[in-house]
């Protein structure tokens, strides 16, 4: 019981970071900013990458994602 209170805590706080780099990128991609663009695309990539190693999110969605960010990323800039 005990374990899965300290994986369920773990998985929401890698998760709500997913969605705040994801969230970064987007506001990076709306300003037009070529630099931050990137550098957010990079943090976001690295990010899924930790989330499928530590198996909160399954390392196919972490490619998918990562694909369709820099998909995102590419024909804004």
């Amino acid at each position: 019981m005990r374990s899965d209170a300290t994986k369920q805590a773990r998985n929401r706080s890698v998760k709500s970071t997913l969605k705040t780099v994801e969230r970064r990128l987007d506001n990076a991609i709306k300003e037009g900013n070529k630099e931050t663009t990137q550098a957010a695309l990079n943090a976001a990539s690295s990010a899924f990458d930790k989330a499928a190693k530590l198996r909160v999110i399954h390392s196919a969605k972490a490619d998918r994602k990562k694909s369709r960010l820099a998909s995102r990323a590419n024909a804004a800039g």
